[in-house]
């Protein structure tokens, strides 16, 4: 599970690393949040293909997965492996799981200093309870601000879910780690993206806005890139996680 693509800097790290990696731990799946794919605000068509090419099998997004109006229209093609957080209301457009081969992706969206949405924890069960037949290795991608809310969801899900990993915050924790049920938990993977920056943005105009505390237009910052992932070892027949270790890349 690679951590938010943050625009161009970010689809390089992984055109840089990804190869590399899938040579170094033969991964059955590979996934990528993708919400920041384009400019730093939202995903096209293009870079979602992009990234498909690069090595990536299914792409999360999160909060931004609306910014590209564009994509919005194309959030229901069932060719392309893109998920938004299922605890949108019903009706907005995509889908927030898929099953890639023997492998439930779910897709969630945190609602501490966020939008209001239905609650992730519910959703979380009536995913469970939806799909059928059910695979044993279940991933989650809960896109979420706050660090209790992320550790929140990794404990509520222990034992029914293999993976649940948090994205959103752009900064990688230290504390990947097996629960007691035997769920894998990392409360942020990072981000690929510019290694000088602010959560992948140019330093400068962030600056300005904390400083002034007037609106500033975003960039995403240029300059050598870094991959933040972690890795999963999953046990296929009872879905319990054997272990999850963190895997970054740094370089030009």
């Amino acid at each position: 599970m690679i951590g938010d693509v943050i625009g161009r800097p970010g689809r390089r790290a992984l055109e840089a690393f990804l190869p590399g990696l899938r040579g170094e731990h033969h991964p059955n799946l590979v996934i990528a949040n993708g919400e920041n794919l384009a400019g730093g605000f939202g995903i096209t068509v293009d870079t979602a293909k992009e990234l498909l090419k690069a090595g990536v099998d299914v792409i999360t997004t999160g909060n931004h997965v609306w910014d590209q109006k564009e994509f919005v229209r194309r959030m229901d093609d069932a060719s392309l492996p893109v998920l938004r957080p299922a605890n949108y209301p019903p009706a907005a457009p995509g889908r927030g799981y898929l099953v890639a081969g023997d492998v439930l992706i779910i897709n969630l969206m945190g609602r501490v200093f966020m939008e209001p949405l239905d609650c992730p924890f519910r959703a979380f069960d009536r995913i469970l309870d939806e799909v059928k037949p059910r695979p044993k290795v279940i991933v989650v991608d809960f896109h979420a601000e706050a660090t209790s809310e992320k550790q929140a969801m990794a404990w509520y899900a222990d034992g029914r879910a293999s993976v649940v990993v948090g994205t959103h915050t752009h900064v990688p924790t230290a504390d990947p780690r097996v629960l007691p049920r035997g769920t894998a938990a990392v409360t942020d993977v990072g981000m690929a993206g510019p290694q000088l920056s602010v959560i992948g943005m140019d330093p400068k105009a962030v600056l300005e806005r904390f400083l002034t505390q007037t609106p500033r237009r975003f960039s995403v910052a240029d300059g050598p890139v870094k991959l933040n992932a972690v890795l999963a070892d999953v046990d296929e027949t009872t879905g319990k996680a054997r272990s999850l270790i963190r895997v970054d890349r740094e370089g030009e």
